[in-house]
């Protein structure tokens, strides 16, 4: 692997590719908000390369998603705003002052022990952010994937202590919000109730994932997964009957699927 290239190169080809006369016609007209579905998709690709145990897709994904960042930055730079730099200049200030244990002096190493959510409480009102949102669940960004915000917006609340102090109420939570949606399909009451009641089963759901330490995002993955592979077994079990999955009615597809769970579970 070749180890020439350094920052200040991937800094210089972004800046010629935005070049307005001679950059790349796509990239010299994007903007923050035309960028950032790229950068969170590219988030997600570091994420599948970790899961998958793909140590060349993790660097070339981080590579992808480093571009990013020096996307956004370049941006910025040429509204007057602020730099890569500046970028590097902030996070290493923050990590550092968020760890006065580390890098601080002895007596600091207490300072050190304060929840994580306290530094950030700290730098906010710093910025004079509270005074705009004294709420204990303010600064949830609304741009993150549903199932995460709800998690984090669950664990803010718990923290003043708005939570469930047993699954079990949890799980009856989550039941009531079954029932709720199950009779707003059943009596039909418009697509916008039942898009509610959906949406409160899932944050329900997401609320038992949290109080048994199961990440509500992680484990949906899982379950993609694994309904992918026993979906293109049943295609195989289908095709080897000389079918299409489109012929057969729905008890032999059922009967189809049960075979490849049991052909997949080993038993």
């Amino acid at each position: 692997m070749s180890a020439d290239k350094s920052i200040n190169d991937l800094l210089k080809i972004m800046q010629d590719l935005r070049d307005p006369q001679t950059g790349c016609s796509w990239d010299k007209v994007q903007t923050f908000s035309t960028i950032i579905p790229y950068t969170i998709e590219e988030a997600y690709e570091v994420a599948d390369a970790v899961a998958r145990n793909d140590m060349s897709d993790l660097c070339d994904e981080l590579g992808d998603l480093l571009l990013q960042v020096v996307y956004h930055a370049q941006m910025a730079q040429e509204a007057d705003q602020f730099s890569f730099n500046d970028v590097v200049n902030a996070i290493c200030e923050k990590m550092v002052r968020r760890h006065p244990h580390v890098f601080g002096s002895d007596a600091q190493v207490e300072q050190g022990k304060q929840d994580w959510e306290q530094f950030k409480q700290q730098e906010r009102l710093a910025k004079g952010k509270l005074e705009q949102d004294a709420s204990a669940i303010a600064n949830v960004a609304e741009g993150l994937p549903a199932l995460i915000r709800a998690r984090k917006l669950q664990k803010k609340a718990a923290k003043v202590n708005f939570d469930w102090s047993e699954v079990g109420s949890v799980i009856a939570k989550l039941k009531e919000e079954v029932d709720e949606l199950q009779q707003a399909v059943v009596m039909r009451q418009g697509d916008a109730r039942i898009e509610e009641e959906m949406g409160d089963v899932l944050f329900s759901v997401v609320n038992l994932c949290r109080h048994v330490s199961v990440d509500a995002d992680v484990a949906l993955q899982k379950s993609n997964s694994k309904f992918e592979r026993r979906f293109r077994l049943v295609e195989s079990l289908v095709i080897e009957q000389g079918k299409q999955m489109a012929d057969l009615e729905e008890d032999e597809l059922d009967q189809c699927w049960r075979q490849a769970k049991k052909i997949l579970s080993g038993s």
